[in-house]
C-alpha cells in the first residue's frame, strides 16, 4: 500500500513527539520528588538542647564566641548547646545557646567558633562507644574528632583517635532541669504562665 504524500513523514515525527512529552514529564516528576525529599528532610530534623561532659577535664564544653573549651560548669550559660541532629540523626552541628556560633574544625584540626555553621567542617558525625561515651567525629576530615585536654583545651583532630579519654563526652540535660540520664524526647513543651497557676490555684 502506498501512502498518500506527507503521511509518511507524520508518522516519522511522531516519536519525536512522543520523546519531548517524556522528558517534560520526567522534568516535572523529579521537580515533585525534589521538593518531597527536602520536605521529608525538614521533618525528620530534630533540635535538642543539652550540656557535653568531658571525660577528661571533669567540666563541659563550652562555646564562648570562637574560642571553645571544655570548662563549663554544670548549668552555666554558655554550656547550653543546641544540636540540630540531620535527616537520620547521626549528623549533627552543635552552637552554642548563648553566642549562636557553631563548633567547627577547619583544615589544621583546630576547633573554633562560627557563626555560619552551614560548611560541612562544622558537621560532625555522633559515635556511641560501648562504654557509654559519645564520640564526635568531623564530617570532613575522616578520623579527626572534637576533643580535649585535662585543662579543657582543645586538641588538634589530627592528633586524636576513638580510643582516647580526651574524645569521650556524655550528653547531660543542665543541672536544675531534671535527672541527667533521663532519656531525651522529641515533644513540645507548653510552659503555663505565673498568671495562669495563679488564676487555677485560686
Amino acid at each position: 500500500m502506498i501512502l498518500p504524500e506527507g503521511q509518511d513523514t507524520r508518522r516519522k515525527k511522531f516519536p519525536s513527539l512522543f520523546q519531548l512529552c517524556c522528558r517534560i514529564f520526567n522534568i516535572h516528576l523529579n521537580r515533585h520528588m525534589n521538593r518531597t525529599r527536602h520536605s521529608d528532610d525538614l521533618s525528620r530534623k530534630q533540635i535538642r538542647v543539652y550540656q557535653l561532659y568531658s571525660r577528661t577535664s571533669g567540666k563541659h564544653v563550652q562555646v564562648l564566641g570562637q574560642r571553645i573549651s571544655a570548662n563549663g560548669e554544670d548549668g552555666g550559660q554558655y554550656a547550653l548547646l543546641v544540636v540540630e541532629t540531620d535527616t537520620f540523626g547521626s549528623h549533627v552541628r552543635i552552637k552554642g545557646k548563648e553566642t549562636g556560633h557553631y563548633i567547627c574544625m577547619n583544615k589544621r584540626g583546630k576547633i573554633l567558633g562560627k557563626l555560619n555553621g552551614k560548611n560541612r567542617e562544622c558537621v560532625f558525625v555522633e559515635e556511641v562507644l560501648e562504654n557509654n561515651y559519645t564520640a564526635l567525629v568531623s564530617a570532613k576530615y575522616k578520623g579527626w574528632y572534637l576533643g580535649f585536654t585535662r585543662k579543657g583545651r582543645p586538641r588538634k583532630g589530627s592528633k586524636t583517635q576513638q580510643n582516647q579519654r580526651e574524645v569521650h563526652f556524655m550528653k547531660r540535660l543542665p543541672k536544675d532541669k531534671g535527672d541527667h540520664h533521663r532519656p531525651f524526647k522529641y515533644t513540645t513543651v507548653t510552659k503555663r504562665t505565673k498568671r495562669g497557676r495563679h488564676h487555677r490555684d485560686s
